[in-house]
């Protein structure tokens, strides 16, 4: 493989270097002959979506056919997202693993909902005697995390309410991690939490419930949350939509609409680590980073802080490295600085995956 060559301000230290690129990984050391793809500019390690869903197609069904799912994957990429975490899918994506021009996908396996308590066909549906073996089925399916449902509309509550109870969620979390899992849930509103949380969960997803003392607990335990921002932009509709049968669950959702950005910017102070994810897949189309990375600004996050959210704070969070000595080559490189000028994430000008060059 031909070497490469960047120069720039490598973020997140800020400094003006060289990077060099050998067989796909990066060096300090030069390398003879090296192609130079990029002088001047900013040097960001490769960003994260850290929650979209790769297979579920436009509206919420899924398709089983994989060029579908990889031009999902190439929007993201084309975007400088180099690595997304999929918090549940009902299509095997494994397949995509081996093309070079995709980014690193890390799964949750399947969604793990109550019957009848989710979106039709997304979902594994058990009850709670069978959620502890489900959770280490998908332990086993997935890339080091399980998703949950953890709350859905209830139909004879007519609102949000808690899929499981707590001593199965213990349980089934701490199976999770004795099968070397992290454990996430989709959560809307409030009641599901507190069990959530004190059963030990790794992230929150969406999180408009959150309270102050969750946020708290949650700060404590170093428990995530991935807001979801452009996702939640949407409850709104969801409200409307669901006005007629459900008066009570719309006047939650526009409740927790109202108050989404003053829980981001609650947690973020509090010390809760905050990442972006869009929940591409469904009602948010693939591609879409830049906009979460501003929803979070908008909250109230540092526009630095926002940026990490989708770089090198989340890469260090999966266990994937930034710009160092020996890591697989992953760069986004922007002709602005993207952490004063967070418009210009919507503009790469040369991406870089796993040492090629793409897009």
């Amino acid at each position: 493989m031909t070497g490469l060559h960047l120069s720039g301000v490598v973020l997140p230290d800020g400094e003006h270097r060289d990077v060099w690129v050998r067989d796909g990984r990066f060096t300090s050391d030069p390398v003879p002959g090296a192609e130079t793809v990029a002088r001047g500019g900013w040097l960001v390690p490769g960003l994260v979506d850290a929650h979209c869903h790769v297979g579920i197609a436009r509206g919420g069904g899924h398709t089983e056919d994989l060029a579908a799912a990889r031009d999902q994957a190439l929007a993201e990429r084309d975007a400088g997202v180099l690595a997304l975490r999929d918090c549940g899918s009902p299509v095997d994506t494994r397949a995509l693993d081996d093309d070079p021009e995709l980014p690193t996908i890390l799964r949750a396996g399947r969604h793990i909902a109550r019957t009848r308590r989710y979106i039709p066909g997304l979902a594994v549906e058990v009850e709670p005697e069978a959620l502890v073996e489900e959770v280490r089925v998908q332990a086993r399916r997935g890339d080091g995390w399980v998703k949950l449902v953890g709350d859905w509309i209830d139909r004879g509550v007519g609102d949000l309410a808690p899929e499981w109870p707590a001593d199965v969620l213990t349980a089934a979390i701490a199976a999770a991690h004795a099968e070397g899992a992290r454990v996430t849930a989709h959560t809307f509103g409030t009641d599901a939490l507190p069990d959530l949380v004190a059963a030990g969960i790794d992230c929150v997803e969406h999180g408009t419930g959150l309270t102050e003392d969750l946020v708290g607990e949650m700060a404590a335990r170093g428990t995530a949350v991935v807001p979801t921002l452009v996702n939640v932009a949407n409850f709104p509709g969801f409200a409307t939509a669901g006005e007629k049968r459900f008066p009570a669950y719309a006047s939650t959702m526009r409740r927790l609409y109202a108050s989404s950005g003053a829980v981001v910017r609650a947690a973020y102070e509090a010390g809760v680590p905050v990442f972006a994810g869009t929940d591409a897949g469904g009602g948010i189309d693939h591609g879409r980073i830049a906009d979460e990375v501003r929803a979070l600004h908008a909250a109230g996050i540092p526009a630095e802080a926002a940026l990490a959210a989708a770089s090198w704070s989340a890469r260090s969070w999966l266990g994937l490295p930034g710009i160092t000595d020996g890591a697989p080559a992953d760069v986004v490189v922007y002709d602005a600085d993207p952490r004063t000028d967070l418009d210009t994430l919507a503009r790469p000008r040369r991406i870089v995956l796993r040492g090629r060059v793409v897009a």
